[in-house]
């Protein structure tokens, strides 16, 4: 019988197919030896990536109560405190802050407010004395002294608006110290009449860290 030249070739692929076929169903098969087996462990240690650096503040702790004190005047009731301390650290270097930039520290205190509906007592009762722990070689100022709206003087307006904690005022020189970070704190200081209303009041002083160009 003849075959067409296309119908070889095709028959021809088929028993190639079908002897790929059996090769394979015959290696599925096959019984195999083992002649012993060594296990190897691989290990790889992974770095954290190393980020740029960064700008930030923690306070050590969340409250702070303030407890009475002889005031020197009989028309005045006075309670004395402290801010707990404020942290700013900077684990940035010199080239990525740049230059003129400066960093600061602002604080500001909602009015205090009483649970049983006593009248609220502002926020200018209430002063700050700034102090600064770490001074960064010379390079951070603390910031004046904020007196009550009881008191005299150009600084007695209380801590109604953000007043300055404390600022470095070159940050790319100041992380070149090899410092990375500098902490203040402040004397609070609470005035009113002596006819205040007793309870218990409570007052929100948020501090916040700003950095800027000069």
């Amino acid at each position: 019988m003849k075959f067409s030249k296309g119908m070889t070739a095709r028959i021809a692929v088929a028993a190639a197919g079908g002897l790929v076929l059996a090769g394979t169903a015959g290696a599925a098969f096959a019984v195999e030896t083992p002649h012993g087996d060594e296990d190897v462990e691989v290990n790889v240690s992974i770095e954290p990536l190393v980020g740029p650096g960064a700008l930030s503040l923690s306070v050590a702790g969340t409250s702070s109560s303030l407890t009475e004190v002889a005031s020197g005047d009989p028309e005045v009731r006075r309670f004395d405190g402290a801010l707990p301390e404020v942290t700013v650290t900077d684990t940035r270097d010199a080239a990525e802050i740049g230059a003129e930039r400066w960093w600061y520290v602002l604080g500001q205190a909602t009015d205090f407010t009483e649970d049983s509906g006593q009248p609220t007592i502002s926020a200018g009762n209430l002063g700050w004395t700034p102090r600064v722990i770490d001074d960064g070689d010379g390079l951070i100022m603390e910031g004046d002294q904020v007196d009550t709206v009881i008191d005299d003087g150009r600084n007695a307006v209380g801590l109604v608006g953000q007043e300055l904690l404390y600022a470095a005022f070159d940050s790319s020189t100041l992380v070149d110290t090899g410092e990375t970070s500098w902490s203040a704190t402040a004397d609070l200081f609470l005035k009113t009449g002596a006819d205040v209303a007793p309870g218990a009041y409570t007052s929100t002083l948020t501090v916040s860290l700003f950095e800027d160009v000069y």
